[in-house]
Formats: structure tokens, C-alpha cells, sequence
């Protein structure tokens, strides 16, 4: 799929709806210095390229009962695109699971788990991590305090030239 072109304009509007996606129309095109007609088409067109693919929110996990992070470095016995396929597949239908990335280096996935406590980790990682297929080894990191969480993606450095 070739890169969709974004200007100074669509930048800008990522930038604001980034930091707050329930923004209005009128109250974006209002920052915007534009009307409304053309920042809802601008809007409109960043969605339909699928460069904003939607909307959500930002949760505390600990207030929501879920005090421990955990990154998880998975290697698997084989590098076959049908088992890594698999292993893909059950890691996506495991809510625990809120991000995994297929990596480079001395492994070859990496799994963002989230969890009440240690004792939940601990049965989860060991009766469901664990027997995932092809699962050669594993190593827990455990998160001891979050920096700088993610909250949004540059955008507006790469466009002020």
C-alpha cells in the first residue's frame, strides 16, 4: 500500500486528536484557524486512508484492577510461517495479551500482558503462555514503574519544516 502524503494541516489535526479525540468539529476547525465544512472533510479523509483507524480512551489499569505489567520475550522451536501463524493467532484471542510484536534479535515475539496481581501472572504465564505451541522459551520482565506510558505518537516534529 503506498504512504499516504500528509501536510502541516493533517499533522496538526492527528496532534490535537491525539490528546483528545472527543474534540468537536467546530472546537477543532476553531484551532485549526479553518471552517468547519473543510476540517471535517480533512478529518474525513484521514480516517478513510485509515491513518486514524479510531477512536478511544486512555484507562488507568490499576484503577481498573489490573496492577501488574508484564513484557514477555517468547522464542519458538520453529520459524515455519505456519506455526508462527498459530502461535499468532492464540496469542490475538488472549485478553491478557494487550500488545504483542513479532521482533528481531535473540527472540521473536514480544508480548505485553497485564494482570490483577503476581499469583494471576503467575498461573496465566505457566498454564496458558507456556503451552501456546512451538514455545521454545520465554522470559519475563516485569514492570516496576511506568515512565512514560504511551499516550501518542509524534507527529507534528516531522512536519514543521
Amino acid at each position: 500500500m503506498p504512504e499516504v502524503k500528509i501536510d502541516k494541516t493533517d499533522a496538526k489535526i492527528l496532534e490535537i486528536l491525539q490528546i483528545d479525540s472527543r474534540i468537536t468539529n467546530a472546537d477543532l476547525s476553531e484551532q485549526l484557524g479553518m471552517s468547519n465544512s473543510p476540517c471535517w472533510r480533512r478529518v474525513k479523509q484521514l480516517e478513510d486512508t485509515k491513518i486514524i483507524q479510531g477512536y478511544g480512551v486512555f484507562l488507568d489499569r490499576k484503577k481498573i484492577g489490573l496492577g501488574v505489567m508484564v513484557f514477555i520475550r517468547v522464542s519458538i522451536d520453529s520459524h515455519s510461517e505456519k506455526e508462527a501463524k498459530k502461535f499468532e493467532e492464540q496469542v490475538i484471542a488472549l485478553d491478557h495479551v494487550i500488545a504483542c510484536y513479532s521482533i528481531g534479535g535473540d527472540a521473536d515475539f514480544l508480548l505485553q500482558v497485564v494482570s490483577p496481581d503476581l499469583d494471576t501472572y503467575a498461573d496465566f504465564s505457566m498454564s496458558i503462555i507456556r503451552r501456546l505451541p512451538g514455545i521454545k522459551e520465554m522470559q519475563s520482565m516485569f514492570v516496576l514503574k511506568e515512565i512514560k506510558p504511551f499516550l501518542s505518537f509524534p507527529i507534528q516534529h516531522q512536519y514543521s519544516k
